[in-house]
């Protein structure tokens, strides 16, 4: 019953408007008052302070960071032009140049509201271009989106790293085949959609045309191969892969292209120290709410709870993705992610389920709530950039979210999509 009641306070103080930060804040401290811990209470600024030192997380504003030099500093557009050359032709042309673009940008940055934002606005100038409706371009940006952080590298693979003590490289890997899948569906919606719309398509591109482009994008599409090979052969962590992204970021942009300029990088840097702290500030918060937990037994209690309730590691993760999908109507990825993985393992443990699987699945599931209103992050940014409503761009979805969640039920109940890959490079995911 505590358990439901501190959740019941967090959102409460969520629907009242508060940030998450500040409400998963309010409630830990409110609770240790009420529970008549001034040790616990006094020591919630060491706790705040131990969630955001994790060498892993480091990770994260280098990230960050590299999405953001290359959206300036013109990879984002080669990478566009390339995809243009190679799907352009199909019906429904600039749509699924924008998703095979999304899918190659996946490599560089792993941050969905990133990609959104960078790139989107470079593919709904193309879909205007194109005589396409405004909500649907919008709705392709938005979906598509959410295969960055599926498709390596990942932040919010990361953080689960971090939280669940996991192999980030295995994530990663597990995250190619499902985000390839998102990509794919993505795409025969759009061809459904265009052959009814009557949308045209872009004239084939000739064999030079592709060879051309790909070479004048090559620097930018060997980001994903730089990154995943160096973690792969063992030269360097995902977090000085990270550094190893900004370096090659920086001097692509400013020496070969010649697009980023120090006025540029100031305030690329200023953007990535905002992100950064507003990221921060929830991990350190949650960080806090997930002492509040620990103290009660949480996880012990969900897990006596599901035991009794089920034996079957299938229905536990039915159970999962209907939490996450529900808490992700309401809350950002990124805070639902801190509250329940430490509430998940342990049941993912008792049951048998693979945590790499369940890292994939988890982070599947967070994307499409990026998606979904009253607190969708990605589908607020796109209606800004798109200059759409939210109401009409969520009826435009509708479709795209279907087939996201159609991938969600594959990868949850067929596991070897997940752990195929990092068992065949890794020999093991565990």
């Amino acid at each position: 019953m505590l358990v439901l009641l501190i959740f019941g306070v967090l959102v409460v103080l969520i629907m009242l408007g508060l940030p998450i930060a500040v409400a998963m804040g309010l409630t830990a401290i409110g609770f240790f008052i009420g529970l008549d811990e001034p040790r616990m209470l006094g020591a919630t600024a060491q706790r705040m302070y131990a969630s955001v030192s994790s060498i892993p997380l480091l990770a994260i504003p280098f990230f960050i960071l590299a999405g953001n030099l290359m959206n300036v500093g013109g990879i984002t557009d080669r990478i566009f032009g390339f995809a243009r050359t190679l799907v352009g032709h199909i019906r429904g042309g600039m749509a699924h140049v924008s998703v095979v673009a999304s899918m190659l940008f996946a490599g560089v940055t792993g941050a969905a509201l990133a990609e959104a934002m960078g790139l989107g606005v470079v593919e709904i100038k193309a879909m205007d271009s194109a005589k396409f409706d405004r909500p649907f371009s919008a709705a392709v940006v938005a979906s598509s989106s959410t295969i960055g952080p599926v498709i390596p590298p990942s932040i919010p693979m990361v953080i689960y790293g971090a939280l669940a003590e996991v192999s980030v490289g295995a994530l990663f890997l597990g995250g190619v085949v499902p985000g390839v899948m998102m990509g794919l569906g993505i795409m025969v919606i759009i061809y459904v959609l265009a052959r009814r719309r009557s949308y045209r398509s872009e004239p084939r591109a000739s064999f030079g045309q592709i060879a051309r482009s790909g070479l004048d994008s090559a620097l930018g599409l060997l980001t994903p191969v730089l990154i995943m090979g160096g973690i792969l052969g063992g030269f360097f962590t995902p977090t000085e892969a990270a550094v190893v992204a900004v370096a090659y970021a920086m001097l692509v942009g400013a020496f070969v292209y010649r697009e980023l300029t120090p006025r540029l990088l100031a305030r690329i840097l200023w953007d990535t120290i905002e992100q950064t702290v507003r990221v921060m500030f929830i991990i350190a918060a949650a960080g806090m709410f997930g002492w509040l937990l620990v103290y009660i037994r949480a996880a012990q209690e969900v897990v006596t709870l599901l035991t009794t309730i089920t034996t079957s590691p299938a229905m536990i993760l039915l159970i999962f993705n209907i939490v996450l999908l529900v808490l992700g109507c309401f809350m950002e990825g990124l805070a639902v992610m801190l509250l329940t993985v430490p509430i998940f393992m342990p049941v993912i443990a008792r049951f048998g389920i693979d945590p790499v699987h369940f890292g994939v699945v988890m982070t599947l599931n967070l994307m499409i709530g990026l998606l979904t209103p009253p607190v969708g992050m990605v589908l607020y940014a796109v209606s800004t950039v798109a200059e759409v409503s939210v109401v009409r761009l969520a009826r435009e979805l509708l479709p795209f979210i279907a087939v996201l969640v159609g991938v969600l039920a594959l990868i949850t109940y067929v596991p070897g999509l997940v752990t195929w890959l990092p068992n065949l490079v890794m020999g093991t995911t565990r």
